[in-house]
């Protein structure tokens, strides 16, 4: 299952209060329609009913499309915060 970093949960949280986002929101990923093998990554008011919510500290709302989870099962989101605002990321899980 895609795990959640300490950076991403963070970024995600400050990007979800500051457009607005329901408690029930986060960020969704799902593969991209225009672009096969790519991923989009979107803040969402609340999650598709076939959604995955991977998150499993239970304190940041990070969703995946069923279709996307197998690809992403071992990987890791991570944040790289700069003065544009986070980067989201995906590598491989620590060991």
């Amino acid at each position: 299952m895609l795990t959640v970093t300490d950076n991403a949960r963070t970024a995600v949280d400050t990007l979800a209060e500051q457009a607005g986002v329901p408690a029930e929101g986060g960020l969704r990923i799902a593969q991209s329609a225009e672009q096969p093998g790519n991923f989009e990554l979107a803040l969402v008011p609340a999650p598709q009913p076939e959604d995955q919510r991977v998150d499993e500290s239970g304190q940041t709302n990070v969703f995946v499309d069923s279709e996307s989870a197998p690809a992403l099962d071992t990987l890791q989101l991570d944040a790289d915060p700069s003065t544009e605002g986070p980067g989201f990321v995906l590598t491989p899980q620590q060991a």
